[in-house]
């Protein structure tokens, strides 16, 4: 297993430059799509956190019962309201290609819910990034749509799944594999090759080729929103992922990865950041600590690890 040292030096070096001559949008721009009538916090996090970390815009994808009280909790928010049971299928469809036409990563799930309606445009929007090659996270009640109807990922190589401990387990017996030591790895193989972020005590990282794991300190307080803030950051890093390989085809000199490896470093990039920023807000806060107190510690937990 390579060094956490190495590691975060090779995270690094995707992270996308602050130039003077570089304008609004060219540092990422991310989606996250979720928000229902039940659930406003989730998306809300996961926007604020990839801005908190470094991408230039974030767009919150959601029903138009949630944008109200999204657009409420930041004036940084750019809310969309497309995810409409009244509209078609198709209409939906067509609003999110025009939307993913402008992003480099997006983020699917949290605060999507269970309803019929919401898991359809979770499914649509899967599709869209999929044409559209986009590197996607995929959290939360996403991952309950993968559950029931795998093949929505399969093969889908730019996809991170983010599953917790119950929501790993689901997705092992879903596919059919005993949630053991290797479960990881032989989940990312069933489903065709993506990666799997596991979280756990230490977070597990795991592709066909193998596992790296993420065991920095976190903050022993398990408050609700600590997931949305892992799937903003990673929405960040890969958003900085694809920017990396826009560079390299436009002939700028990077270092020469495989890019098959840059869903994994952004993982490793996204566990490092949240845990750091979840253990400064413990040593602050200690049993008070809520995840909106995280927010303010992700610039930190950056400087904190990366030069």
């Amino acid at each position: 297993m390579p060094s956490p040292r190495s590691m975060l030096a090779k995270v690094q070096a995707i992270v996308s430059p602050l130039l003077p001559e570089l304008h609004k949008g060219q540092a990422g721009r991310v989606g996250v799509l979720g928000g229902c009538r039940e659930y406003t916090g989730a998306p809300y996090y996961a926007s604020m956190s990839s801005m908190r970390l470094g991408c230039d815009m974030s767009f919150t994808i959601c029903a138009p019962e949630a944008a109200q009280a999204i657009k409420g909790y930041s004036p940084d928010l750019i809310v969309h309201p497309a995810l409409d049971a009244s509209k078609s299928m198709e209409e939906v469809r067509e609003e999110l290609k025009a939307l993913f036409a402008r992003l480099h990563s997006v983020v699917i799930g949290p605060g999507l819910g269970r309803d019929a309606s919401m898991q359809s445009f979770a499914r649509v929007a899967i599709e869209v990034a999929r044409e559209a090659n986009l590197y996607s996270v995929i959290d939360a009640d996403g991952l309950w749509l993968v559950q029931n109807a795998p093949a929505v990922v399969q093969g889908y190589r730019r996809a991170i799944l983010t599953p917790n401990v119950v929501e790993f387990g689901r997705l092992c017996r879903a596919m059919r594999i005993d949630a053991g030591e290797h479960a990881a790895k032989e989940l990312s193989v069933a489903l065709g090759g993506l990666t799997i972020l596991e979280k756990g005590r230490t977070d597990r990282i795991a592709t066909p080729r193998g596992v790296v794991e993420c065991d920095l300190e976190g903050g022993l307080k398990r408050c609700g929103g600590q997931g949305d803030l892992l799937s903003g950051t990673l929405g960040t890093f890969l958003a900085w992922a694809k920017r990396f390989e826009e560079r390299k085809a436009q002939g700028e000199t990077l270092p020469d990865f495989d890019l098959d490896e840059l869903p994994m470093l952004a993982a490793y990039g996204a566990s490092c950041v949240t845990r750091t920023a979840s253990r400064r807000g413990f040593a602050r806060l200690g049993r008070s600590m809520l995840a909106n107190d995280l927010l303010s510690e992700i610039g930190p937990a950056y400087g904190d690890l990366f030069v």
